[in-house]
């Protein structure tokens, strides 16, 4: 029986399986890096050991360092979670070897799966449906588009879709260097890429005694860079005839590797029905939780039955309802997905019924909470919201009502994407294949919900919670309202930003009422420094409004807004060159294309920034000449630095 389990992860999933492990009066122990010493997972575990340093390959990767963590803290067991350790052989082996159990499958069968090209050809054997692998150096038109694929480790991490010959050199370079960094292997090969293909993937749970369950279908379609964004079970896709397909490839996989414990089968459907093998996790996955909120179990605990020999009833449970569930990232959709850092001031979504447990409702898989600190150096996902509906319908509705009216300051996310999948109609019909974002376009998809009106009247409600907030901390004639005068003159004014958005805000507190420039439908109700209701047109409307810094956070059922206030007074030191291209996130240089004084085109590669685990391209932004480059391989560079600056060809 276990007694003490360390959870050799961080974040929502050691939450995750605390929580289990709280449920079955099991101790926990967590690990740490310095930049998670006051991170939520750290503090919840009953003991806590730190891994010196912060990045993945100083701490969350050092195998040898948490087996000693596991010792020295008494654990008696080992769940590795998901990504860093959790599907490598050689550290599932020093686990045991310490005598401690594993809490996951054989090391033989995550090594057997953890090259996606020999468990292909293994599936192949077992009457698993495969895609044909491809040689790089052989492709030709014919078998364009083609999916360039990191052969070890997932997570969309090593992959480069390529639909001409021409980008296919730099394609398997950048997959290949990617890869090497992710995962330490930087094998990479090729496969037909299917431009509306569906990802559906199977859960599948085994015991030591022989018996192996295909406990349910989820679909994973909708991604960004082959990462998922959007999971749901059951898949809206799947029938009856093609379930049962499913689930048998997905025992057969199981079976032909001897596998014990949680696992996920990965498929990829055409529009006819016809499915293809992609890989098997030997882990538990990111969307576990939409599986457990259909079928009533704790794949947590049953993981951990499993590890402790226990036998599985002969059949799952059968599925109910229908589950949803969203990656909440700090990312700008609109900016190529551009991973975000900075803190999170403010983290509420209202509504949640359960953390970190299945049921009907709304649920809540959170590895940051208020006050958080977003790094550089780990995945950019802030939490996962799922719900629980008796139809699909009612679960996206509610699930997008919650996201809608959380409450998220200090970094951007995709939120707004979010809520506009749920409510897109094509997402309400089903219609969710994998070249969602393609064809509905992610600017249109990824466009703030809140408009152009909804913006000013969100600056307006930022001057005045300004406004009382300067009147409650005066320390002389605090009564009288903000901008008084005997004699009427100027207004008061206040400029602010919102990308592209510049709203100047010039208003009047009076004995009658406001008067704002512009608003002349608009009444002030009541103000104070956190809330301001407005009357617009006969309408009541209410404003929250929180402030950290020059930026205030405006929060309406019209849609979260974000303001900079603009200086009185700007520096002209602080302007940049003209041509100038910044880092748009902290990180590292990991490749340079040009040297200084190279003519080049607009699109073309300057230089590679890795942050977040990702390669980031910084492309020129128009013809010229790279007048300076003042980074170097290897560099660690802050948000706003200048990375090169390129000028007009003389």
């Amino acid at each position: 029986m276990i007694q003490n389990l360390l959870v050799a992860n961080r974040g929502e999933i050691a939450r995750r399986v605390f929580r289990s492990c709280r449920d079955a009066g099991i101790g926990t122990v967590a690990v740490f890096s310095d930049a998670d010493a006051a991170a939520p997972h750290a503090r919840e575990a009953d003991v806590a050991v730190r891994l010196p340093g912060n990045a993945p390959g100083e701490t969350y990767l050092r195998g040898e360092l948490i087996v000693k963590a596991a010792a020295d803290a008494g654990a008696d067991a080992i769940h590795p979670g998901y990504g860093f350790l959790s599907e490598n052989a050689g550290f599932a082996r020093a686990v045991l070897d310490a005598g401690l159990i594993w809490v996951g499958p054989p090391p033989a069968a995550i090594e057997t799966m953890g090259s996606k090209v020999e468990s292909k050809r293994l599936m192949a054997a077992a009457g698993v449906p495969v895609l044909s692998e491809l040689d790089p150096s052989s492709v030709t038109e014919a078998d364009l588009p083609l999916l360039v694929k990191a052969s070890a480790g997932g997570g969309g991490r090593g992959m480069r879709v390529v639909r001409s010959l021409d980008e296919l050199a730099e394609a398997v370079e950048s997959a290949r260097a990617e890869a090497g960094s992710a995962f330490g292997d930087p094998t990479v090969f090729c496969e037909r890429y299917l431009e509306t293909g569906r990802h559906i993937e199977v859960q599948v749970l085994a015991d030591a005694h022989g018996t192996v369950w295909a406990v349910g279908e989820r679909e994973c379609s909708i991604q960004r860079r082959h990462q998922k964004v959007v999971e749901e079970a059951p898949s809206p896709f799947v029938d009856e005839a093609m379930r049962a397909e499913l689930f048998d490839a997905a025992r057969k996989a199981a079976q032909a590797i001897d596998y014990v414990g949680a696992g996920t089968v990965e498929f990829l459907a055409g529009p006819d029905g016809r499915f293809y093998f992609l890989e098997m996790n030997t882990r538990l996955q990111v969307e576990h939780p939409v599986t457990e909120n259909v079928t009533g179990l704790d794949l947590v605990s049953l993981q951990l039955s499993v590890a402790e020999g226990a036998r599985l009833p002969a059949e799952p449970p059968a599925a109910q309802g229908h589950s949803i569930e969203v990656r909440l990232y700090a990312e700008d959709p609109s900016a190529g997905w551009q991973p975000q850092s900075g803190t999170l001031h403010t983290f509420e979504v209202s509504g949640v019924d359960r953390e970190f447990t299945h049921g009907a409702g709304l649920r809540l898989d959170s590895g940051v909470e208020s006050g958080s600190v977003i790094g550089v150096h780990y995945d950019p996902m802030l939490a996962k919201v799922i719900t629980w509906a008796p139809t699909r319908a009612e679960a996206a509705r509610r699930l997008a009502g919650a996201l809608a009216g959380a409450k998220i300051h200090g970094v951007v996310t995709n939120r707004d994407l979010l809520v506009r999948i749920l409510r897109h109609e094509a997402f309400l019909a089903g219609e969710t294949d994998t070249a969602f974002f393609d064809r509905h376009g992610l600017d249109t998809l990824a466009a703030p919900l809140a408009t152009v009106d909804t913006e000013r009247w969100s600056a307006l409600a930022a001057a005045l919670a300004d406004a009382a907030e300067n009147r409650a901390s005066a320390t002389t004639l605090a009564r009288l309202p903000s901008g008084w005068r005997n004699v009427r003159s100027a207004g008061q004014r206040k400029v602010f930003a919102k990308g592209d958005n510049r709203y100047e805000v010039v208003y009047s507190l009076t004995r009658d009422g406001l008067r704002a420039e512009g608003y002349d439908d608009v009444a002030l109700v009541s103000a104070t420094p956190d809330e301001v209701v407005l009357d617009i047109s006969g309408v009541r409307r209410t404003f929250a409004v929180a402030r950290h810094g020059s930026v205030s956070y405006v929060d309406s059922p019209l849609g979260a807004v974000t303001l900079t206030a603009e200086p009185r007074f700007a520096d002209p030191d602080s302007a940049l060159a003209a041509g100038s291209l910044v880092a748009p996130m902290p990180g590292t240089v990991v490749r340079l294309a040009v040297s200084a004084g190279d003519s080049v085109r607009a699109g073309d590669p300057l230089l590679w920034l890795e942050a977040m685990k990702m390669e980031h391209r910084i492309s020129a932004p128009a013809d010229g000449v790279v007048a300076e480059l003042p980074v170097e391989v290897g560099q660690q560079v802050e948000v706003g630095a200048v990375l090169a600056v390129v000028g007009e060809t003389e």
